[in-house]
């Protein structure tokens, strides 16, 4: 038998707190809590599975580490089956005390984090966690169904005739000529994944690869309409759990139908929950027999320019702004712990459905593979993991241009590192 049980714990950040680690301004007002929201499955003689997504931009290096730790301490597991993601909703926090000591020694406080806030909200979610532990129900089945989402996801690389980037699609994308472009290369599938005991159903997890982002940089905290999507699914679904985690999302944005105009995230909201909706209605049951968890622990290269002296010159340079401190700190807090191996883990259920957890701002490409290395099965895959990384592109991605190898952490050479360990959680080690 394997039982379940959902946590919930807030993370709103106080006013005044930096958002996105100093690259946007820091909060002004909270138009929607920020949540994290947890799923724990416990099989029968085995330690328990946790999956975690947290309403933040990002979360990384030591500090995902940490995450992971408490959470597996709070319900008696070990923190390589614990997978913590981030939604990347741009308005909210992301954390990294390693980094933000690099600043503070350097005279530069409260850029990427604000007192000992994050440690509290850490250690309450953890609470939460444990609390779980006492409510666990009997898992008999589970449901997996999937819903084309209606004109959000684009790629945010235009390409050009020459095979380089012509155009960046950002959060919005006000020229019209750039909007024409085709799509590009995407997952239009939204996929869901029920947990049931008999016809009570226990929790519901949705998976979507896009930059959920609708405008951003206004110090206005919210979870965006991936969130806002989610409350409203749990809401009208008596209060059934929903959790919400995004795909790869490195490359995809929602620029090609995000002209900026002030009602977007409505629009988008309602886009995002037809397809939950539709995802569900779509779903087929099946008794839930089996439960395997798989880890490939990996190293990736950091990038060949990060140099340690270059990083602290920049965060020296008083005229800077705080964008370039936090970006130096969060590189070169990667580069100091570059072996320390990030987890890349795969949760099947029975033989054919599986949960890919993947690290950094990863590109589309990479949910494709996991999807393609298993064509049998009902693959879901979570982005947004260890976010130390950066962005992880594709091997070639900076000859092409574009905006994601400037603001990557690691190597293109991570690549073929990233395929290789794809594969084999998503085949069982087969």
């Amino acid at each position: 038998m394997i039982q379940v049980s959902t946590f919930q714990s807030d993370v709103t950040p106080p006013l005044g707190h930096p958002l996105c680690a100093g690259w946007y301004p820091p909060a002004k007002a909270v138009e929607d809590p920020l949540a994290a929201l947890g799923l724990i499955l416990v099989p029968d003689g085995e330690a328990p599975v946790v999956l975690c997504a947290l309403d933040w931009a990002e979360l990384s290096n030591h500090d995902y580490n940490r995450w992971r730790q408490e959470l597996a301490d709070a319900v008696g597991t070990a923190a390589d089956r614990v997978a913590v993601h981030c939604i990347h909703a741009h308005d909210t926090p992301w954390p990294d005390r390693d980094a933000q000591d690099i600043l503070d020694s350097y005279g530069c406080p409260d850029v990427i984090m604000s007192g000992d806030w994050a440690e509290r909200v850490r250690a309450q979610t953890a609470e939460a966690a444990g609390a779980a532990m006492q409510r666990l129900q009997p898992c008999s089945d589970i449901s997996i169904g999937e819903a084309k989402v209606d004109k959000i996801a684009s790629n945010r690389r235009v390409m050009g005739e020459d095979g380089k980037v012509w155009a960046v699609r950002w959060t919005k994308t006000p020229d019209p000529a750039v909007r024409a472009a085709p799509e590009g290369i995407i997952d239009p599938m939204l996929k869901t994944i029920g947990f049931w005991n008999g016809d009570t159903a226990l929790a519901v997890l949705h998976y979507y690869a896009v930059h959920p982002t609708s405008k951003d940089g206004t110090g206005v905290v919210t979870p965006e309409f991936v969130g806002l999507a989610r409350n409203r699914r749990t809401q009208q679904d008596g209060h059934v759990p929903h959790i919400y985690f995004t795909g790869c999302g490195g490359n995809v944005t929602a620029g090609k139908y995000n002209d900026g105009i002030e009602d977007n995230r409505e629009l988008f909201t309602t886009r995002i929950y037809a397809a939950m909706v539709a995802s569900e209605e779509n779903a087929q049951r099946q008794p839930l027999t089996g439960l395997n968890w798989d880890v490939e622990p990996v190293f990736l290269p950091p990038r060949e320019d990060l140099n340690e002296e270059e990083l602290l010159a920049s965060i020296e340079t008083a005229v800077q702004g705080a964008k370039v401190h936090s970006k130096a700190a969060i590189m070169l807090t990667y580069l100091r712990r570059r072996e320390i191996p990030i987890p890349i883990t795969c949760l099947h259920l029975n033989d054919r459905v599986a949960i890919v957890n993947l690290p950094g701002e990863t590109f589309i490409e990479y949910q494709l593979h996991a999807q393609e290395a298993r064509a049998d099965a009902f693959v879901a895959v979570a982005g947004y993991g260890d976010l130390g990384t950066g962005y992880i592109t594709l091997e070639g991605s900076s000859e092409e241009g574009g905006y994601e190898p400037v603001d990557a952490f690691v190597s293109e050479k991570s690549e073929k590192i990233m395929r290789a360990a794809i594969d084999k959680v998503v085949r069982g080690r087969d």
